[in-house]
């Protein structure tokens, strides 16, 4: 979610009416993004407003009952894991069950720098994302609350109560062919791509079937998701949205998460995303 015009006063009100409009409309999932300045490099300015992610989300189980509730995604060096497994456990009863963990290696070295978070080099960022990929399992394993032994990460419990009620999907977001997508074979019940082209989300899903292979794992225990910018929607086109949707769909993504545009979220939900929704769904 991108807040870009609305005065901190209203930002409340324009999260409830968001909810309210996505419930409504039949929208599976509603997620925010995790930073902590808003994204330059993206063309915003890093002084526009950029909620918490994780008190946002406990403001949205609160005042939601169907979507499923995410951050997409969570760079691995924002918080400690065994923290970062509590929060998103007690998001997860908190919403009756609600909630999925996304997951990445980070990439945004402004915001670190400005709070005063270390910013380790790429490969050190990867390895720590694997072994939060693997101290989340552990947490939240109800049998398991034993010692965390690791490179970077050493936890001497990994208790975590209350458990999930229902064990949060892990999804990793990223389409790196050697590293992350290795990750999600080894480790995700998700990945995150974007939806560049049809032909480069199936390459990337073949290398995901690759890794899967080599991990026996069979992909289509993968929630395949692509993040895509819905440019058809925001002039009304809902038939070329739908049509270019069943592409994706017959190439094995299960649900696509779109990015909104700087306006009113609410208002965009209802015009734009809502009739959408009903179409895309019927595509199985």
């Amino acid at each position: 979610m991108r807040f870009d015009s609305v005065p901190a006063a209203q930002l409340r009100a324009e999260l409830a009416d968001t909810a309210a409009a996505a419930e409504e409309a039949g929208v599976a999932w509603v997620s925010v993004m995790d930073h902590y300045l808003q994204m330059e490099p993206a063309g915003l300015p890093a002084d526009d407003p950029m909620l918490e992610a994780y008190t946002t989300l406990g403001y949205l189980a609160g005042v939601t009952e169907n979507v499923e509730l995410g951050v997409l995604v969570t760079g691995v060096t924002y918080r400690y894991p065994g923290l970062l497994a509590k929060i998103v456990a007690t998001l997860d009863v908190l919403s009756g069950g609600r909630a999925v963990a996304g997951l990445g290696a980070a990439w945004y070295e402004r915001e670190h720098l400005a709070l005063g978070v270390p910013y380790p080099p790429l490969a050190e960022r990867f390895e720590r994302l694997e072994e939060t990929l693997q101290i989340c399992g552990q947490m939240w394993d109800p049998t398991n609350d034993g010692p965390y032994e690791g490179r970077h990460y050493r936890l001497a419990e990994t208790l975590c109560r209350p458990q999930p009620l229902v064990r949060p999907q892990i999804m990793v977001g990223g389409s790196g062919e050697r590293k992350t997508l290795r990750l999600v074979a080894q480790y995700a019940d998700a990945c995150n791509l974007f939806a560049s082209t049809p032909d480069e989300v199936a390459h990337k899903i073949d290398v995901l079937r690759g890794h899967c292979d080599d991990a026996g794992r069979d992909l289509a225990t993968v929630r395949i998701t692509v993040l895509h910018g819905g440019a058809q929607l925001l002039t009304g086109d809902v038939a070329g949205f739908v049509d270019e949707m069943a592409t994706y769909r017959a190439l094995g993504v299960e649900t696509v998460i779109l990015r909104p545009p700087t306006t009113s979220l609410a208002a965009w939900v209802r015009d734009a995303v809502h009739p959408a929704v009903a179409p895309v769904a019927d595509l199985g």
